[in-house]
């Protein structure tokens, strides 16, 4: 199974980019052989709580490495926990977590899906929800499945540990989630399970849980978590610092080119689909200054929104945001400052210096409110550093502009 064009290598390379870790790399490696040999395609499971309607960039990371193996001709399973949203999963949770009504749960599921329909085939899909086994659950296979994971194993999990010794309360049916996730492996006869590094303990449950139904172990892979706009913290709505997938082409565009260039190759890592040997060439270029990184970021938002809004809305976005962007004329007489290049020259430090800004907290604060660009760019993080020895057009605000010309 899987495309004959490519060696089991180059399928693993083409399955594992930008993932975390896999458990076990020699597994996957066995299982990809096996599915060849008996023309068999594997089967990959992701399952999705639908606890909100709409999906971000962040969620989509997943998704992609469930396509790749789709896109290989193996069965790309989307299992939709209808049944664990009543639980609710506490996963990186510090309080127990409120469980959805099932009018909520219906309704998010409904959108889950048409939002997935943009990157999966779901026609090719096997799309399931968990609900299909569990309600038929009687109390005796809930205390059978309770007695295959001891409570040591379960304080073992971080998040459970940490609220263990400060005295926040655990519900005993948190305890069940790991196990009801893991069941979920044992019923789809899943060979690879895929989730973020957050969900490593529960997938490592549905291995021990497959074992013991005498099944073959699934292999975990486990992909990272997206950083937000912000490139800290965790791509989140609540954080304000998302990309929704539903957001209008322009909404999109514009907020992809406020990312830092590191962030932009981050992005370009786990969101694009573009060739590794594609990707080097891209890291090159940008290091040696012959691409632009406006250019690059132009690039990978037009290729996001078109994934979502289809290849005329990408080009379009661009048009638009380079029309808005023309307008914003640069004054005929902009200050400029000769600097020696130093690797590791902060922004912040030249604004500070040529009073572009009162101090740092005054920086800090325009930073954090995206009132800092570079060449167009805006810049939110204020340790971001010139990464090359060529000229620089800054603005402040809406009136305070610098070239810098490093030497």
């Amino acid at each position: 199974m899987g495309s004959h064009t490519l060696t089991l290598e180059e399928e693993v390379a083409m399955i594992t980019r930008g993932v975390v870790e896999v458990i076990s790399p020699e597994e996957l490696l066995e299982k990809l052989k096996k599915a060849r040999t008996e023309k068999r395609p594997l089967r990959v499971k992701f399952g999705c709580d639908p606890t909100a309607p709409d999906l971000h960039l962040g969620h989509t990371v997943v998704f992609q490495i469930l396509k790749r193996f789709q896109d290989l001709g193996h069965t790309a399973i989307f299992l939709i926990g209808d049944f664990t949203s009543k639980i609710g999963d506490p996963t990186g949770k510090s309080q127990t977590r409120k469980p959805l009504t099932d009018a909520e749960i219906e309704d998010n599921a409904k959108t889950y899906l048409e939002q997935v329909s943009k990157i999966l085939d779901v026609k090719r899909a096997e799309i399931r929800k968990n609900s299909e086994w569990f309600e038929k659950f009687k109390p005796g296979d809930f205390i059978r499945l309770s007695s295959k994971m001891t409570v040591a194993r379960m304080l073992e999990r971080d998040d459970f540990e940490k609220r263990y010794r400060s005295g926040v309360a655990i519900s005993i049916h948190e305890f069940l989630y790991p196990l009801v996730q893991g069941h979920d492996s044992v019923e789809l006869k899943a060979d690879v399970e895929l989730g973020g590094t957050d969900q490593k303990f529960n997938l490592l449950v549905g291995r021990e849980l497959q074992k013991d139904a005498g099944q073959p172990a699934q292999v975990c892979i486990l992909t990272p978590i997206l950083e937000g706009l912000d490139g800290v913290q965790k791509m989140s709505k609540s954080l304000n610092n998302y990309v929704g997938i539903t957001e209008t082409p322009d909404q999109m565009f514009g907020k992809l080119m406020s990312i830092s260039d590191d962030l932009m190759l981050r992005y370009y890592e786990l969101l694009s689909e573009i060739s590794g040997e594609a990707l080097i060439a891209l890291k090159k270029g940008l290091q040696l200054g012959e691409i632009h990184p406006m250019n690059a970021k132009k690039e990978l938002a037009v290729e996001i929104i078109s994934r979502f809004h289809g290849a005329e809305a990408g080009v379009g976005a661009r048009a638009e945001f380079e029309r808005v962007f023309s307008q914003k004329k640069v004054p005929d007489e902009v200050p400029s400052v000769v600097l020696t290049f130093q690797p590791g020259t902060l922004l912040m430090q030249t604004l500070v210096s040529e009073k572009l800004v009162s101090g740092t907290s005054e920086g800090r604060r325009l930073f954090q409110q995206g009132a800092v660009t570079v060449d167009g760019d805006r810049i939110t993080d204020f340790s971001w550093v010139f990464p090359e020895k060529r000229d620089y057009l800054v603005k402040v605000g809406k009136r305070r502009w610098l070239k810098v010309e490093f030497s």
